[in-house]
């Protein structure tokens, strides 16, 4: 699954590298209105008071038909805006916020990241899971 992330100041840019995701793309002010046609999980850092980046906004604009879920970096030290970027376009776009993690992350959340992209991408397309 591809991963479209926005670093405003590295943090989120180190977590992608740390997670080895081999099919990503960094936003940038000179791509965030490229066209994506394929499904994509967008991993943004949160600005401000808990506001989506602009860029990032820019690109969903073009691209939201396409994402399958959405990761936030942010700092504790905001409390209830912390990666609150991330809720905002949960909510936006519906769909799942995959998780929250401060600033690069830990090694289990890398972990984490990494086994739920695996998971998004095994799982994407079906239209219906069995039940046993």
């Amino acid at each position: 699954m591809k991963v479209i992330y926005f670093s405003f100041t590295g943090n989120v840019r180190r977590f992608i590298k740390r997670a080895e995701i081999t099919d990503a793309l960094e936003i940038t002010q000179s791509n965030c209105t490229e066209v994506i046609n394929e499904p994509f999980i967008i991993v943004t850092g949160t600005i401000g008071f808990g506001e989506v980046p602009n860029p990032v906004q820019s690109f969903l604009e073009v691209n939201h038909q396409n994402l399958v879920g959405v990761a936030a970096s942010g700092n504790r030290n905001w409390g209830q805006n912390f990666a609150k970027a991330g809720r905002t376009i949960s909510e936006q776009y519906n769909v799942p916020l995959l998780m929250k993690f401060e600033l690069h992350g830990t090694n289990n959340d890398v972990i984490e990241f990494k086994n739920k992209v695996g998971n998004l991408n095994e799982n994407h397309g079906r239209e219906k899971v069995q039940s046993y």
